[in-house]
């Protein structure tokens, strides 16, 4: 007999209705036509439930969803562990799930099965209520505890310096990998049957009970899975949705069925136009070849990357040592550690901003693939980051947290990509990015309203809010 009907309000979509009349919308046959998997589609669009009010579809907040919560933490999350076991032996564990004695002793990985055993039972009191968007909501908190628990144990030192420790993270956080396929089984079933593919495990297997249907081993996780089981070959579940693709689907997906169909017809007359025209230049003779001159060839062969924030290589630095310029009252030079071994001498105009005392011994975020400068005669091999205000009287050092590794890169959530070896002073790519690096009202420091971000925290200003970073 039915206990329970769960009843939704309206999705509403961008700035208006869904009106499959009126062609305003993306629906199931669009849906379809879009290279976006099912299983982003199937957690949107329960991410968004109306369940008590209203909600708006939009394809940034998609966008948003997509890369931060699916990618940035669910598959990175996931891939990290099956990567790291997948290495082979002296780099890892040669797809092989090590033994984890001790585990339940062990101070950070006995608290995480606390934590993750609360969750369960929130997603299970959830679920059975039919609070979907609720359970699916804990179920991702799962996620985010294991990616605190890689960062907090440093699993990669662990490997090297204490083998027995790292085993018993790893074996953990394969546990959790396993219990996060299980719980999003009815939300995303084909990214379930994907992440039981590369565990090597049959998708029949999936179960929050032991054999004995108990449900407490969510709260020892590191029992789970077998010792000596032979994982998969682990892949990425998730790519990141571009801007230029956001903007590709709201353009397709707006306006009237009329317009829509419009457009298609004019795409598709532009293609067979294109195509009439290749076989075209095939007949009537060989055409006399015209030589190129050497830099038209040289442009077409070589296509410049896109100017996108991961092209800057901004790192935490520790200033070791500081002087002031021997030619140069308004500026230090200083050498600043950024994890190299040897450190780098960098020059700056902070003298009149920042009391030398103050520079000391200081976690900075320098920006390191500039081209090397030299100012009044000494070669500057970086730039540190600050912020200033508006008329440019208050400028402040921007801080990566206190507990943020040096040589760290610093990264923006959303953006994946390995920087330049060294930023073309011709290109402007700093120059055109730079404008973009502000502070916010609660003085983080942002490319685009997206925070520096480390592995400790975002990176911050004292006290300029809304202020230019360079």
């Amino acid at each position: 007999m039915m206990k329970t009907i769960s009843v939704t309000e309206y999705l509403n979509y961008e700035a208006g209705k869904f009106s499959k009349s009126k062609g305003v919308g993306v629906f199931g046959n669009d849906a379809k036509d879009t290279d976006i998997p099912v299983e982003v589609w199937r957690y949107y669009l329960l991410t968004n439930r109306p369940e008590v009010s209203d909600t708006l579809f939009t394809w940034s907040d998609l966008q948003t969803k997509l890369n931060n919560e699916l990618l940035n933490n669910l598959g990175n999350f996931i891939n990290r562990v099956l990567s790291f076991l997948a290495k082979p032996t002296g780099l890892g564990y040669g797809s092989v799930i090590p033994d984890a004695p001790g585990a339940d002793s062990h101070p950070l990985t006995k608290k995480l099965g606390e934590e993750v055993g609360k969750y369960v039972e929130q997603y299970l009191e959830a679920m059975e209520k039919v609070k979907l968007k609720q359970g699916l909501k804990t179920a991702m908190s799962i996620s985010s505890e294991g990616n605190a628990y890689l960062q907090e144990s440093q699993f990669w030192k662990l490997y090297k310096e204490d083998q027995p420790s790292c085993s018993i993270v790893i074996k953990t956080s394969l546990g959790l990998v396993y219990l996060l396929a299980c719980l999003l089984e009815p939300f995303m079933p084909s990214f379930s049957v994907e992440v039981f593919k590369q565990l090597n495990l049959p998708l029949e297997q999936a179960s929050l009970c032991d054999e004995k249907g108990d449900m407490d081993r969510a709260k020892r996780p590191w029992d789970i899975l077998p010792v000596g089981h032979k994982i998969g070959t682990p892949e990425p579940l998730f790519k990141d949705l571009k801007d230029e693709e956001v903007e590709d689907y709201r353009r397709r997906f707006a306006g009237s069925q009329a317009d829509r169909l419009e457009r298609e017809e004019a795409e598709k007359a532009a293609k067979l136009a294109e195509q009439l025209k290749k076989k075209a230049s095939g007949f009537g003779g060989r055409k006399q070849q015209v030589k190129k001159p050497a830099s038209e060839a040289k442009s077409k062969g070589s296509v410049e990357p896109e100017i996108s924030i991961t092209r800057l290589d901004i790192r935490v630095g520790l200033i070791k040592k500081v002087q002031k310029h021997p030619d140069a009252d308004s500026l230090y030079v200083e050498e600043i550690d950024l994890g190299e071994g040897d450190c780098r001498t960098v020059v700056s105009g902070l003298v009149k901003y920042i009391p030398l005392e103050e520079m000391q011994d200081r976690k900075v975020c320098v920006l390191c693939n500039l081209k090397p400068a030299s100012m009044r005669g000494i070669k500057s091999q970086a730039m540190v980051l600050a912020a200033s205000n508006s008329d440019h009287t208050k400028v402040e050092l921007v801080d990566p947290p206190p507990s943020a590794v040096v040589g760290e890169r610093v990264t923006f959530q959303g953006f994946e990509g390995e920087p330049d070896d060294v930023l073309n002073p011709k290109k402007k790519v700093w120059e055109t990015l730079q404008v973009d690096l502000k502070t916010n009202s609660d003085l983080v420091a942002c490319y685009k309203d997206i925070p520096l971000t480390t592995s400790a925290g975002v990176c911050k200003v004292a006290s300029i809010s809304c202020g230019s970073i360079k």
